[in-house]
């Protein structure tokens, strides 16, 4: 017990020392260690679905478009990192005004590509291009932007809490309309996030809080996929060949695991049984192969950056003068990693209804991996430049 205890105070103190590395660990290293993760297994659950989608065979398809995707982030994250975090906050309703638009380009047809049944991606020649990522990142810049420097109460509801609420609105209906229900709960999880995190009236947040929960159940009940989701989710193996035919071979996976798994390769579901499943499912595989101790290293990891960038980072940025946006902004990031997590392993274990997101970090995805690394780079950045003014310079 004491060399736990030992661990758990290593990972939650902060070892940065003035003078030397400038970035958190933490988040650093566990993010490394996810995305390497991620690599393993993308190529561990996809080599049965990578040689017929391939069209010739080839095992390493998926593997190559996911390391590529990883080197694009890291690309991607260099160079947000080379921003002050101030670019961000000048830029904030340019980047939602650019979201919007992307989000009203891919619901055309013949511009954006239809995927069974959805119209999520913007092909980009070789590449593609998720808007519902950039919207997760743009509504989190945007609300910390507006919020920053406000301290609205509903007196000034119209004048001043409207705008951002019909932002939202629109972000979320333009998301329920490719349809894409996984994404919208995430934008509304960090948009919640920033609302209860400002100076605002308490009625605002439970207000948004209450248009949000109505508007889900509604549309649950009025549409019929939705519905079928949720009883397939309370009961899989009433419907094991139709409804719950995901949900019941994710389980399946989980219990053929049991506490330490059958070993790095050894899966029996992904071989065709288990849809998705180096993609939404991929904790489904990595419960298979190494048990509930992976499941828990997994959770661990994104507790790490959560906690690391929520509390400290954020709460170090908050108490610098003018830095209110920097602390909001690193704790919807921080949310967002872990609510995102928390969903997609709770969708796999049968807690939640199924829905089309991705792990952080781990799943298959080039858009999710190029806007996971562009916010984790924001929120290292923010902690650099906390450090750097605890030094001595200013920032721009």
């Amino acid at each position: 017990m004491r060399i736990l205890n030992k661990i758990f105070q290593w990972l939650i103190t902060d070892q940065q020392k003035p003078g030397k590395s400038g970035l958190d660990n933490n988040i650093l290293f566990s993010a490394i260690i996810l995305l390497t993760i991620g690599v393993v297994m993308v190529y561990s659950a996809s080599i049965a679905y990578a040689g017929k989608d391939s069209g010739s065979g080839n095992q390493y398809y998926y593997l190559i478009r996911h390391v590529i995707a990883i080197a694009l982030g890291a690309a991607g994250g260099a160079l947000a990192f080379s921003r002050p975090s101030s670019f961000w906050k000048r830029n904030a309703n340019k980047i939602i005004v650019i979201v919007l638009i992307l989000l009203v380009a891919v619901l055309i047809p013949h511009v954006g590509r239809l995927v069974n049944g959805s119209r999520r991606w913007l092909p980009l020649g070789l590449l593609s291009l998720q808007p519902s990522e950039l919207a997760k990142l743009g509504i989190a810049i945007y609300m910390a932007n507006y919020f920053c420097g406000k301290s609205l109460n509903m007196s000034q509801f119209f004048k001043g809490v409207f705008p951002v609420v019909a932002t939202l609105l629109c972000v979320c209906g333009l998301l329920l309309a490719e349809p894409d229900m996984g994404s919208t709960t995430v934008v509304f999880i960090i948009a919640l996030t920033i609302l209860y995190l400002s100076d605002l009236d308490v009625r605002v947040f439970l207000g948004t809080f209450m248009l949000g929960a109505v508007a889900f159940v509604l549309l649950i009940v009025f549409e019929p996929y939705r519905m079928k989701r949720v009883t397939g989710f309370l009961n899989p193996f009433d419907d094991p060949l139709g409804k719950g035919y995901q949900l019941s071979h994710s389980l399946l996976a989980f219990g053929h695991g049991g506490w330490f798994g059958v070993g790095l390769g050894n899966s029996i579901e992904k071989l065709f049984y288990l849809p998705e499943a180096h993609t939404d499912f991929i904790m489904a595989i990595i419960g298979e192969e190494f048990g509930v101790v992976g499941v828990l290293v997994i959770l661990l990891l994104f507790w790490i950056i959560f906690y690391r960038g929520f509390t400290v980072v954020a709460t170090e940025a908050k108490r610098i003068p003018g830095r209110k946006f920097q602390g909001l902004l690193a704790q919807a990031i921080s949310v967002w990693f872990f609510a995102q997590a928390v969903v997609n392993i709770g969708v796999a274990i049968g807690m939640l209804p199924t829905k089309g997101l991705t792990l952080p970090f781990v799943s298959f995805g080039g858009s999710s991996i190029l806007i996971n690394c562009i916010a984790l780079a924001i929120l290292l950045k923010i902690d650099f430049e906390n450090k750097l003014i605890k030094q001595g310079p200013h920032l721009p």
